[in-house]
């Protein structure tokens, strides 16, 4: 849990640099590095994604794990949290963005290979290194956020303490039966969503691509990648 609390502390500590520079942000500058972060999100997004080894893998599970995440909602739940702890927690006007910068950061946070990795290392290694560069990426990416998008994105560090430090403790306990190409195929499908989150960042879909209904999606492999080796075996014995 070392490494989840470091993360939280660098996150806090680029979104009050941040909000520092808020103000000296013109709204032109402001879309300019959103812009920016969405251009280098979709790098990162891709580079899990092209990692994976299984293409059909990273389709079916995506597919159904949208469609579990719409059945759920996740995506209104997340916005309410949000809210609510936007109401509670601040006072004032000028906070518009706060549901939107909470979100954004919580999903580009949680989601993806070094997420995944890292407390996988950590909680199965006590191998800390994969979550402490996340921890420095993060930090970096929450001055631009919290610059362009405001007060909610320090608040992702809940969502971090919850997810980051949930998955360490899990991988304690079952970390030891995930087979290396089942991690692979989690980071892919996280990957793919990463990227969602910078083609919203561009503005690339009108409506928007609700990012936080796909989080199923990335657990989905545990279950593929051992079905589909069976399929396999059994298809090899008839044939």
């Amino acid at each position: 849990m070392f490494a989840v609390f470091v993360n939280m502390a660098l996150v806090l500590v680029g979104s009050a640099v941040g909000l520092l520079l808020k103000n000296r942000f013109s709204e032109r500058m402001g879309q300019a590095v959103m812009k920016g972060l969405g251009l280098c999100t979709v790098g990162i997004g891709m580079s899990s994604l092209l990692g994976g080894k299984d293409t059909l893998c990273t389709i079916i599970c995506v597919a159904l794990g949208t469609i579990l995440g719409e059945w759920l909602n996740i995506e209104k739940g997340m916005d309410d949290l949000g809210e609510l702890l936007r109401k509670t927690l601040i006072r004032g006007e000028g906070n518009s963005r706060f549901v939107e910068g909470f979100v954004n950061a919580t999903v580009l946070y949680c989601v993806g290979a070094m997420s995944i990795n890292g407390a996988i290392a950590a909680g199965i290694n006590a191998d800390y290194s994969i979550l402490i560069s996340k921890s420095v990426m993060d930090m970096v990416s929450s001055i631009t956020f919290a610059a362009a998008m405001g007060i909610g994105v320090p608040f992702a560090v809940i969502p971090i303490l919850l997810y980051e430090g949930g998955l360490t403790l899990l991988a304690g306990v079952v970390g030891p039966y995930l087979s290396a190409a089942v991690i692979t195929e989690m980071s892919a499908v996280g990957g793919a969503i990463i990227v969602g989150i910078g083609l919203n960042l561009l503005g690339a879909s009108k409506e928007g691509i609700r990012v936080s209904n796909m989080l199923p999606a990335i657990f989905l492999p545990i279950a593929y990648v051992p079905l589909a080796n069976w399929v396999a075996t059994v298809a090899a014995g008839l044939f």
